[in-house]
């Protein structure tokens, strides 16, 4: 109720209602500073909840188009650092919510926006944010060279980067190795960010590095071990399961759809590679762990899942997932 209550002096209908866009005023001020880091942590919570889409979709990207229109609006010189900080917060996180329902090029936008509005005020830590979401979205697509290109952008000046600021990026270079089969770089890359976590205190970074707890590493390296585990022969699945099990374990309620992306992919992994019964009743935990999410990421995961589970047509624990997987994701 506090990050609603948060919203109130935007009035939610018109901010909802895309041929009524909210007035922009005369000059910025610290209401609308205020309104926009309040906008971004109600979207941010909602978002790791119940993903992108449907309504939260629609305020992520009514929010960002008047944050667009604000960078316009006159600012005095002593409030514009924190004025484009915040921008490039709300940036973050609509972009974060469009991407995770496949709007790219909306997202793309809302990404390079807060990087540009955190570089010119010279914010490294929103900065390092902002491209660690480009590599990922890049890595996504298909496009891991450009990725990679991001993330090493984005740990230009580690040294004025929190140590989980640090192993977040390296991480990200870690899923574009490994989406490259590129085994060595993934495993490299993976120990710095292992290295970087073990340095990490959490007192030390932004608000919203927050979420890049034990969970959050675990299966982020996990993500990237994945690929080289399913993608080429002899790949240690050992490493990848174990660290996806820490992160199902460690995801707390605030965040459901990372709990249910990496279920999921211990599901496809344990299908793929080790008891296809064992592999099902991870799957079936996922659907329940994920039913009302909003996010197509996570869609694609189970449409994945269902594809290692029809590998085991007399299997009926596996028939039955596919099943399920098929039936959910129709309804």
């Amino acid at each position: 109720m506090g990050s609603l209550a948060a919203l109130a002096p935007l009035e939610l209908t018109p901010l909802l209602t895309p041929a009524t866009p909210p007035p922009v005023p005369a000059r910025i001020t610290p209401t609308e500073i205020r309104q926009l880091l309040d906008i971004a942590d109600g979207l941010h919570g909602w978002d790791n909840v119940h993903g992108g889409g449907g309504l939260i979709g629609q305020l992520s990207t009514n929010a960002m188009q008047w944050a667009t229109r604000l960078l316009s609006v006159a600012c005095p010189a002593p409030l514009r650092p924190e004025f484009l900080a915040a921008v490039a917060r709300l940036g973050l996180v609509c972009g974060a919510s469009r991407f995770d329902v496949y709007r790219h090029d909306e997202a793309r936008l809302a990404f390079k926006i807060a990087v540009e509005c955190a570089d010119e005020c010279r914010h490294w830590h929103l900065r390092a944010k902002g491209y660690s979401f480009l590599a990922r979205q890049a890595i996504w697509i298909g496009d891991a060279d450009d990725g990679l290109t991001n993330a090493e952008k984005g740990l230009v000046r580690a040294d004025r980067l929190t140590a989980s600021e640090r192993a977040m990026l390296h991480t990200a270079r870690a899923r574009a190795f490994g989406r490259l089969r590129n085994a060595q770089g993934t495993l490299t890359a993976v120990g710095a960010a292992d290295d970087a976590f073990a340095q990490r205190r959490p007192e030390d970074d932004p608000p919203w590095m927050a979420y890049y707890d034990v969970a959050q590493h675990n299966g982020d390296t996990a993500h990237a071990l994945w690929d080289l585990a399913v993608g080429i022969e002899g790949g240690d699945c050992a490493q990848a399961g174990q660290r996806l099990r820490t992160a199902v374990r460690g995801h707390g309620p605030a965040f459901t759809r990372s709990k249910v992306m990496s279920c999921t992919k211990l599901a496809s992994l344990v299908m793929f590679r080790g008891d296809p019964r064992e592999g099902a009743a991870l799957g079936h935990k996922a659907l329940k762990l994920g039913d009302g999410l909003t996010s197509l990421r996570a869609a694609d995961d189970l449409r994945e899942l269902g594809r290692f589970a029809a590998r085991h047509p007399k299997i009926p624990e596996a028939v039955a997932l596919g099943e399920r997987i098929t039936a959910s994701l129709q309804a």
